[in-house]
């Protein structure tokens, strides 16, 4: 296969891509990236040290985007591939710009965003309709994406293509001996009962409704404690309101955990809730909890609809709706026949639609198609 060249920016640290290039050129499709980024990365030195090509443009923002445009177009004019795939909003831009200037005949991106510039940054919907126009191909991570792409900004559904992430699941398997070490590393009791909620702190995540929830199930377990992990965000302020009406002790906030899988194993309950189906463009957290095995109460966002089954493998609740994600922890908290058959289903479930070899298998017929056409 010819050359596919990635070109991805604002990223630091990504284990996708960290993946699909360690597994894409084991299929015979060889990759190479160009980052458009304000500095050095662990991508960059990642790829560096794997031997995979990569060029690093500096791009701090749009006074950068003239120069990087050039710089990108110098480098798919010299590399000549006959694809380029793009991630995020600046690398599309950009990328697909100088790849339909420098002629590369298949010009792909993945959406990894939903109705977010509708929704909040109605400017940035003009960005949008210039990628899908650039695009020969565009990728959708979930049905939302598809139908926000097709029903929204009217793109041709023969544009499309659906291919949701994919991950090295058994990385989320717990190990034995990892809820304990991890709590004892927090200073948590051994039975301390654990809610887990990782959610950056924005008003769509739906964390506003999570809290009161927990206030209420305090009365049915009293020792138990709510962890917030990416406890950032532009709706910090009102969210540390609602967190201090709790009882002291009964919370943490967590800004980075890098044992995830421990912090999983942890966990009683997980609660993911954003607050509309279409808010989330695909929601990993629902396949990375199921992975792990923890009862887990959801919405139905981003890729949840495409898989997530009431009762089967997770408990679903209405959007905005504090009482239900009550009731859902009780009901989870007083069963043990419930909670047994969410955490054997969620880690089959996930396995059939998004493990790793099923997604690059995915992209590896999506470049050989471009390819044959």
């Amino acid at each position: 296969m010819n050359r596919v060249v990635y070109i991805v920016s604002d990223i630091d640290k990504a284990l996708a891509f960290e993946w699909i290039s360690t597994y894409l050129p084991e299929m015979g499709c060889p990759i190479s990236f160009i980052l458009l980024n304000p500095g050095e990365s662990h991508l960059e030195k990642f790829l560096r040290e794997k031997k995979i090509s990569v060029d690093y443009v500096r791009c701090r923002g749009k006074l950068d985007w003239p120069r990087a445009l050039y710089k990108t177009y110098q480098i798919l004019r010299n590399r000549k591939p006959d694809i380029v795939h793009c991630h995020l909003l600046t690398a599309s831009l950009l990328g697909l710009c100088a790849a339909k200037i420098a002629g590369v005949p298949n010009r792909i991106y993945t959406r990894h965003h939903s109705s977010l510039h509708h929704v909040y940054f109605r400017k940035g919907v003009i960005w949008d309709k210039i990628t899908n126009r650039l695009a020969t191909r565009v990728v959708a991570i979930s049905d939302i994406v598809r139908e926000i792409l097709s029903e929204w900004e009217r793109l041709s559904l023969q544009k499309i293509i659906l291919i949701p992430h994919g991950f090295r699941l058994n990385d989320f398997v717990p190990r034995i001996g990892d809820s304990n070490s991890w709590k004892v590393k927090h200073g948590l009791g051994s039975n301390t009962p654990v809610i887990g909620v990782v959610s950056r702190f924005t008003e769509w995540k739906g964390i506003q409704y999570i809290i009161p929830a927990f206030q209420q199930f305090l009365g049915n377990a009293p020792g138990a404690i709510l962890l917030l992990f990416n406890a950032r965000g532009d709706y910090a302020n009102i969210l540390q309101q609602s967190l201090s009406e709790l009882p002291y002790g009964t919370y943490r906030t967590i800004e980075f955990e890098e044992d995830m899988r421990s912090a999983y194993a942890a966990m009683d309950i997980f609660i993911h809730v954003p607050v509309d189906e279409h808010s989330e463009a695909f929601g990993q957290i629902y396949v990375e909890a199921l992975a792990a095995g923890v009862p887990s109460i959801f919405t139905l966002s981003g890729i949840a609809p495409d898989f997530i089954r009431n009762e089967e493998n997770a408990m679903v609740v209405p959007f905005r709706n504090s009482d239900a994600i009550y009731l859902a922890m009780i009901r989870l908290w007083e069963s043990e026949k419930l909670r047994s058959r969410l955490s054997s289903n969620g880690p089959i479930s996930v396995k059939q639609k998004f493990d790793l070899p099923v997604m690059i298998g995915a992209l590896d017929n999506l470049y050989r198609t471009c390819l044959n056409h």
